[in-house]
């Protein structure tokens, strides 16, 4: 198969879909590489790597697709590459399509074979190409956190691990899942007095066993939300119901019950966001206040520390690649039923209930496209 990596061009984002060793697994196999120069250049991986792994580079994004049967990336495509996909090419990324539906249009328009990082499900109920990029994300939103609670950045001026003689932060997470226990195992181990809530009595119960005495596990419904919300200094969004919009726990009118300088982090921001006043915003401006609160909801999170999460997810999606690039994509969702769970988009048509249901567009089973 003809596959293309082309360079990341949302704001700010420095990832790279493949590594140079990932490059390596597919190149050995017979697979012909194109990499578009410098794609991995802000990941710490210049060219001449992906050269020696067998990959040859094109100066252009434009060339890339032209080229390519399936193209890799990390995010979304955006505007300016709507235009450069070909009906039938099959693209491989994080699509989030619940949260803006203009994409949703472009990618039936352009007729591609759409199959998300983040609908690839597990029979258990986990997603593993998520999961990499959650748990970056989960300790980033303690870390970032953390630096705008301070007073200069319009923070309430709290150190979340306070010092002797001074009680510590109060960090309140919801959600129990991947990105709420990596961010509660960061608030914890910085010293915070840690919140976490989720509607999962069986997760509550886990997180009870191996949490530290510094987290707490609290049943999670609107009161109990409005109660918490009083007395944090930093509110994590960790919530996700896969491949569908997130809901809003916290609406605009709850932000007159925090605190002055109480900092919001929605992870769930690139599903829509669980905060109702959260909006996406870029590392390049990555925060807002509203009500004195401070909101941070950057979407793409992991593209701060673009080395570490390139080899985290190069890692979770390679093997999922390579059955697509041996296989075709029709055989490899036959054959592997989780990969088949990330079609989204086929042939101009939703294939993913929730995608459909988001924005009240027709919505036929994938099975149809599998034959």
């Amino acid at each position: 198969m003809i596959i293309g990596v082309p360079k990341e061009i949302k704001n700010n984002e420095n990832r790279v879909a493949l590594t140079p060793a990932g490059a390596l697994e597919l190149t050995k196999r017979g697979h012909e590489l194109f990499v578009q120069a410098t794609a991995g250049l802000g990941s710490g991986f210049p060219d001449e790597e992906y050269v020696a792994a067998g990959a040859q580079i094109l100066p252009t994004i434009e060339e890339v697709y032209a080229k390519a049967e399936m193209i890799i990336k990390v995010k979304e495509p955006i505007e300016p590459e709507y235009e450069l996909i070909r009906e039938g090419q099959l693209l491989f990324t994080y699509f989030h399509f619940a949260s803006y539906e203009p994409l949703t249009h472009a990618m039936m328009d352009r007729k591609a074979i759409c199959l998300a990082y983040e609908t690839v499900e597990l029979p258990d109920g986990s997603l593993p190409l998520l999961v990499p990029m959650s748990e970056v994300a989960g300790r980033m939103a303690i870390q970032e956190g953390a630096k705008f609670l301070e007073k200069p950045l319009k923070g309430r001026g709290v150190l979340l691990g306070g010092v002797p003689g001074v009680e510590p932060g109060k960090v309140l997470i919801l959600g129990g899942g991947v990105v709420g226990t990596q961010a509660a195992k960061m608030a914890a181990g910085l010293g915070a007095q840690v919140t976490m809530l989720d509607i999962s009595l069986p997760r509550l119960r886990h997180l009870a066993d191996v949490m530290p005495a510094n987290v707490n596990t609290v049943y999670s419904n609107e009161m109990n939300i409005r109660r918490y919300i009083k007395e944090a200094d930093l509110i994590v969004g960790a919530v996700l119901i896969p491949g569908a919009k997130a809901p809003n726990l916290i609406t605009r009118e709850m932000l007159k019950d925090m605190k002055p300088g109480t900092v919001l982090v929605d992870v769930a921001v690139d599903q829509g966001g669980c905060i109702e006043t959260c909006k996406p915003t870029t590392h390049e401006d990555p925060t807002f206040i509203i009500d004195d609160v401070v909101h941070y909801c950057v979407a793409n999170m992991p593209g701060a520390v673009p080395y570490t999460s390139t080899i985290a997810l190069t890692n979770a999606t390679l093997p999922y690649a390579i059955q697509l690039a041996d296989k075709g994509w029709k055989q490899a969702c036959l054959d592997n039923q989780p990969l088949k769970m990330g079609l989204n988009v086929v042939d101009g048509t939703i294939v993913y209930k929730s995608v459909g249901e988001a924005f009240g567009l027709p919505y036929q089973p994938v099975e149809q496209y599998l034959k």
